[in-house]
């Protein structure tokens, strides 16, 4: 089991990835933006955030995030992939980037294979549609 906190503006999104999640059990922290997630209890193995949020971007919280904890995994979730290139750092280390929507099986396959050990980076352009043998 591990401890995800996922931050997203949108309401309806983030209860859609946090039972995801739940239902592979895996624990979730829930926050609306940067700053509520930066006051969120950790740590946390893996930070799942949106890029374009109020108050705070995601590559900023992911950023902070990891100067308190640099073993922290990144995944971003957004429709907004352009933003994260814009400020012309892109992907580390332990950082994948996934368009919305995504599809439960997606997510579910994207946040083992972050929490199973060291990856490299990794841009999923598109959602890929769920095999027919799931």
């Amino acid at each position: 089991m591990a401890r995800i906190l996922v931050v997203d503006d949108e309401p309806s999104f983030r209860t859609f990835v946090a039972s995801v999640l739940q239902v592979v059990g895996h624990q979730t922290t829930l926050a609306a933006d940067g700053l509520e997630a930066l006051e969120a209890q950790g740590p946390f193995d893996l930070l799942l955030t949106d890029l374009m949020m109020p108050r705070m971007m995601g590559g900023e919280l992911a950023r902070r995030m990891r100067q308190r904890d640099p073993a922290v995994k990144v995944l971003y979730l957004t429709g907004h992939t352009e933003e994260l290139f814009k400020e012309g750092t892109g992907l580390l280390g332990g950082e994948v980037l996934l368009n919305k929507p995504v599809s439960p099986e997606l997510l579910e396959d994207t946040v083992s294979r972050l929490l199973s050990g060291p990856v490299a980076p990794l841009f999923q352009a598109a959602a890929t549609p769920p095999s027919a043998d799931r």
